[in-house]
């Protein structure tokens, strides 16, 4: 570094914010980045003084110490320092820590206090940044409270609960505030799918025509007699098969025809969950990688002649607020590019009572930037999701999608009433930008009395379905709906319960695992407040309230703590081991004679005998017993009967229901959806080294040994052709290591 004393010194969280930042301003600013927090609670101890208003002990980890070092000497050199960390929470905690690292006034030590200012933005382009700079504030004390309240109650649950599960049922286990809350709702749905009984009920449909017209007529049966048919009125194929016939020689007249005009207004521009939810819906993105395709969208990317700049506004908000401006810029596109009656201005306000409305929405810093003229410039993920983000947010600006509806009842004269639905979009409105999958359904020009020709009847068996499991998205709507969780902790939440191994993602569906199971059980039995959903979203509010300065921090933690901890050292001396982690069984060991039990080890439950450590005898429970089958679509080569899904200590594998007379067993393979480019004949499936660790290999091994360590995208290079593949912070890089 040059010894040139520089006048004014901007830190931000991330070098990408940083270097977008610079090319925005004059030399006479240097920015740089804190890569995040530099101070944390200690990760070797509690260190928070329960005893003393929950002082907080912060520290600056090792890694963190290089570059608060660093900062520190640029701040010397510099005549102010200008914190430009992000505008939530997290962002203000993040200012407020490098306030008290590098001695900046109000919050050193009162030598040598260097000024400072506050800058917020909610978009990374030169115009913002300029307005920010014009407009500083001092740190909001407020927001760190409320921050540094959910890191301290985090810490003394994480802290508190963890060994206790250690003792309980197993060491390296941990709970988590609001990831236990996320587990207890999995593992509730779970039990709801098993204790479903499914019921047997009918549907019957009439392919009609009009006499001289081509056109298929698709009629459902709704009223017999003029009785309506509810969903499962139809409950026997014997049923069916009687309404079927008499159906087949009726003669069919329309009763009545209704036309109507509806219709369908836009969308409200993207939240962090609305976000999460639709990626996940529309491209499978993990909650996680979505965040990360969108920070890389809002900190900055170079798009050639048009500059460098953020692409979206801040992508962690709960607001549905849009800046003056951008309406501006999106009437102004809207209506050059479809014309004047597309455009309508809409105002769009959040159910959530703890939202930033201060906050926008997501949304594109320049909605005039349409996604096709900067597609080049973008990788494919980036690209599509640029273009759900820009789309959403101009559609949320246009005229409703306008539709004619028409609903047509047809009686037979054996007195089954019949309906057809059509519908044609008059004016597609929003529908231009954002299309829906919504299809038009044509109907013939009809008339009241009118005869038409039967084509055929198709009665259907169907049986009632279970809740399905949660997938990411259908868990984030959840959360936010019960007020569990704020922006920035969805994804972290997700990804946390699949880390710990309390839920495993199977085809894309969550699925409680049995130490999950049991974690659950345990903090449901005996810690219910813990994991209450109406006692952690009112802990939510609690802390919005903090934000506003309604309540006081240090109180709620202690409303919190003192019967936490109570409870907890009672449930110490309370809970036995034995009764939470063995069941007993009426097997016999086969070498001493002893009692079996079933026990919970690292890799699931199994058998063990009574005498350990005097006998050893373990058991596998697919061996004798199989808990929690699911039946799958596959055969047995052998036998031919179903194979189901079973667990062993080792994981799930495919076992023959005719176990023991017939052993066959199989790997279930997991197959990533990419075709080899090796053979070009096989999938590319998931699979396990020796060692334990997962690879990804052509399914036609031996024949074909194309194999990779990291899971391919199904994404090709644009450069060389080669397998897109995900690095370890879920960004895509090409496998071919000598393409760069």
């Amino acid at each position: 570094m040059s010894n040139t004393k520089m006048k004014k010194l901007i830190i931000v969280e991330s070098p990408t914010k940083a270097k977008t930042i610079t090319k925005f301003l004059g030399k006479e600013y240097i920015v740089k980045s804190s890569f995040g927090h530099l101070r944390d609670l200690p990760k070797s101890k509690l260190g928070v003084d329960t005893e003393n208003n929950f002082e907080p002990e912060y520290v600056i980890n090792d890694k963190s110490k290089k570059q608060a070092n660093e900062l520190k000497k640029y701040a010397k050199q510099c005549d102010e320092i200008i914190l430009a960390s992000d505008e939530d929470r997290e962002g203000e905690a993040i200012a407020w820590h490098l306030a008290q690292i590098l001695n900046l006034e109000g919050f050193g030590n009162g030598k040598n206090e260097m000024k400072y200012k506050r800058i917020v933005f909610h978009e990374i382009t030169k115009t913002a940044i300029e307005e920010a700079l014009k407009n500083p504030r001092k740190i909001d004390i407020n927001l760190v409270d409320a921050q540094q309240a959910r890191r301290i109650l985090d810490r003394l649950v994480g802290y508190k609960l963890s060994p206790l599960l250690w003792k309980k049922i197993r060491y390296g286990l941990s709970a988590g505030r609001v990831q236990s809350v996320a587990v207890r709702l999995i593992c509730e749905r779970e039990e709801e799918i098993n204790k479903f009984n499914p019921e047997e009920y009918w549907s019957i449909e009439a392919i009609l025509q009009k006499n001289g017209n081509d056109t298929k007529i698709k009629s459902r049966l709704m009223k017999i007699s003029s009785k309506s048919i509810p969903k499962l009125g139809v409950k026997t194929q014997k049923e069916a098969e009687k309404i079927k016939t008499d159906l087949e020689k009726a003669i069919y007249k329309i009763e009545k025809i209704r036309k109507k005009e509806t219709k369908k207004n836009p969308l409200p521009p993207f939240t962090t969950s609305t976000l999460q939810q639709a990626a996940s819906n529309r491209f499978g993105y993990s909650a996680k990688q979505t965040m990360m395709i969108a920070q890389q969208l809002y900190e900055g990317i170079d798009i050639g002649d048009k500059g460098s700049s953020g692409l979206i506004t801040y992508m962690r908000t709960d607001s549905l607020n849009l800046s003056k401006s951008s309406l501006e810029s999106a009437k102004k596109y809207i209506t050059a590019k479809f014309g004047k009656e597309y455009s309508e201005q809409r105002v769009f306000r959040t159910k959530n009572k703890g939202a930033q409305e201060a906050h926008e929405a997501i949304r594109p810093a320049n909605p005039e930037l349409e996604p096709d003229s900067i597609k080049n410039f973008l990788d494919n993920k980036q690209f599509k999701l640029y273009e759900l983000i820009w789309q959403r947010m101009l559609a949320s600006q246009m005229a409703s999608a306008i539709t004619d509806s028409t609903t047509v009842d047809i009686l037979t004269d054996n007195k089954y009433t019949l309906r057809a639905n059509g519908s044609t979009i008059k004016f597609e409105g929003f529908l231009k930008v954002y299309p829906t999958k919504s299809e038009e359904i044509i109907l013939p020009e009809l008339s009241k009395k009118e005869t038409l020709n039967l084509l055929k009847i198709i009665n259907e068996q169907h049986s009632t379905q279970p809740p399905a499991r949660f997938n990411e998205a259908s868990l984030i709507k959840i959360l936010e709906e019960l007020g569990i969780g704020r922006p920035s902790t969805y994804a972290p939440t997700i990804s946390t319960i699949q880390d710990r191994g309390y839920v495993e993602k199977i085809e894309k569906r969550l699925h409680p695992q049995e130490i999950g199971i049991l974690v659950n059980k345990l903090l449901v039995q005996h810690f219910p407040e813990t994991v209450d959903v109406k006692f952690t979203a009112k802990m939510e509010s609690d802390l919005d309230e903090v934000a506003e300065n309604k309540k006081n921090w240090v109180k709620i933690l202690n409303d919190f703590y003192k019967p936490f901890n109570k409870n907890l050292m009672e449930k110490d001396k309370e809970i036995d081991k034995k009764e939470l982690t063995e069941e007993k069984t009426d097997e016999k060991c086969e070498k001493c004679g002893s009692p079996m039990i079933i026990k919970l080890g690292r890799f699931g439950k199994f058998m063990a005998c009574t005498n350990y450590p005097d006998c050893k005898t373990t058991k596998q429970l697919g061996e004798e017993k199989e808990l929690n089958e699911e039946f799958s679509d596959e055969k047995c080569e052998k036998c031919g009967k179903p194979m189901a899904v079973k667990r062993g200590r080792f994981g799930t594998f495919l076992g023959c229901t005719g176990y023991p007379d017939c052993k066959t067993i199989k790997p279930i393979v997991k197959s990533t959806g990419t075709k080899c480019p090796q053979c070009n004949k096989n999938d590319i499936v998931e699979k396990k080294s020796k060692a334990g660790r997962t690879f990804f290999a052509c399914n036609g091994y031996p024949d074909c040994k194309f194999a990779l360590w990291s899971k391919p995208t199904g994404e090709k290079c644009p450069k060389c052709q080669s397998l897109m593949i995900f690095a370890k912070n879920d960004s895509t890089i090409c496998s071919n290591k000598e393409c760069k």
